[in-house]
Formats: C-alpha cells, sequence, structure tokens
C-alpha cells in the first residue's frame, strides 16, 4: 500500500469505474471477453495487479486464478473478491509469472497491460504455454514501439521502480512461436478504434448494406502493423 498510497488503494478497489480511462478500459475488457471461449472457462490472469480483470470476469461467469508477485497488489486484489462476492469463481495467487507450475489447468491466460514490466519476456510466455490445456489461448494486451521512451513510461519507472518495455506483436509472436505456440493472430487495440470511430457522442445507424461495406473496408485497413500496441492471440 505504501507505493499506491489510500487513494490509489481506493481507485484500484474502484476499477474500471474510478479511472479516468473508465472507457477504453471497459471497451477493451469487452473485446477480451469477445475472444475468449465462453463462461465458465478457467481463466488465468497473469500480473493482475489489485484484481479488477480478475474480478470482471469472475462476474461475467468465468472461473478465474489471478497472479502477481507483489503481495501488496495481491492483499488489494483480495479485498477486490470480497467486494464483489466472488468466493466461488475467483482465486488469486502470489508468484512470478515467469517461473509458474500450472500445466495444463486452463482454457486461456491473459497478459493485461503486464507482459511489458516482465524481465524475460519468453519466460513468462512459456509459462502461460505450460499453464493451457491443448488448443487453449493466449491473449496479449501490451504496448508497441516506443512505450518504453514516453513520457509516462519513464515516469513510472523513476517512480515504482518497474520495466517499461516495448512489447510490440511482433516479439510476442515470435517468442510464442519459440516456445511451442502454433497459431497467431494480430487484432487492434480498442483506444485506436474509439479515437477514430467514437469521437461523438451521437450514434450512427447503418443499413445492414451499408455496414458489411462498412466491415469490408474496416478489416482491410485496421489490421495493425507487427510493430503498433495490439492484442495478439496465440493458440497452443
Amino acid at each position: 500500500m505504501a507505493a499506491l498510497g489510500r487513494d490509489g488503494w481506493t481507485h484500484s478497489l474502484n476499477k474500471p469505474f474510478s479511472d479516468s480511462y473508465c472507457a477504453i478500459n471497459l471497451a477493451s475488457i469487452g473485446a477480451i471477453m469477445a475472444l475468449l471461449p465462453p463462461p465458465p472457462a478457467h481463466i488465468l490472469d497473469l500480473g493482475c495487479g489489485g484484481g479488477w480483470t480478475s474480478a470482471f470476469l469472475a462476474r461475467a461467469g468465468y472461473t478465474v486464478v489471478g497472479q502477481d508477485i507483489a503481495p501488496d497488489m495481491i492483499a488489494l486484489a483480495q479485498e477486490t473478491k470480497a467486494l464483489h462476492h466472488l468466493d466461488d469463481r475467483l482465486t488469486f495467487i502470489c508468484g512470478d509469472f515467469e517461473s509458474l507450475d500450472m500445466d495444463g489447468q486452463f482454457d486461456a491466460a491473459l497478459f493485461f497491460d503486464c507482459l511489458h514490466h516482465a524481465d524475460d519476456e519468453r519466460a513468462a510466455i512459456a509459462s502461460a504455454y505450460r499453464a493451457l490445456r491443448p488448443g487453449g489461448i493466449l491473449i496479449t494486451h501490451e504496448p508497441g514501439e516506443g512505450h518504453s521512451t514516453a513520457p509516462g513510461s519513464i515516469e513510472a519507472m523513476r517512480l515504482y521502480g518497474v520495466n517499461e518495455r516495448d512489447m510490440p506483436p511482433h516479439l510476442i509472436i515470435a517468442q510464442g512461436r519459440a516456445v511451442g505456440f502454433r497459431d497467431a493472430r494480430v487484432v487492434p487495440m480498442q483506444h485506436e478504434l474509439m479515437a477514430i470511430f467514437y469521437d461523438s457522442k451521437v450514434p450512427r445507424l447503418f443499413s445492414e448494406a451499408a455496414w458489411l461495406r462498412a466491415k469490408r473496408v474496416l478489416t482491410a485497413a485496421f489490421r495493425p502493423s507487427h510493430r503498433d500496441s495490439a492484442i495478439v492471440v496465440l493458440t497452443r
């Protein structure tokens, strides 16, 4: 709690609704859920911090194990769990996601904005691979090239002593294939789509034909490069 302070602790307990990026966080976790197998699939939420993503998935009907290396974050995550009465679907463990021993227990694993903190991303991805059942998926939601030199990242490293590394899709895919993942898919981050399409509060209604035409254009135009921030889906 020393690093977060009481205000930070309260903020984390109420995420995503306490966050100035609430709309983006909700859109992002919604995109993750659209990519996951349906509930009650078993999900490993790696680097879960204060546990809001784990709790959100558990409230949606998933069986979730959240992991974090910091005991303070696990204590906060346990408080988040109690707040939402999730004893039957949510468990937290304290450990290093680079060396977990949870072989074949999960249908999906998730790195949500945390793989870029790793010392050894290949070891972390290998841990996720081992934790998955055959056919299971790993989803990463990570920043691309340029993240490590952004002012906010430099400040975070100074204040909290964390790694703030570039973690673009090409690196994640290469390391994933090296540990055994067989397929990879790259999809856009929600904040990129929202910046382009949701700058107005007025909803737009499209005919079916107009939507199909737009979908074809968007599918062609919005394929993230392998250097950008993106969501990556790896299949074991």
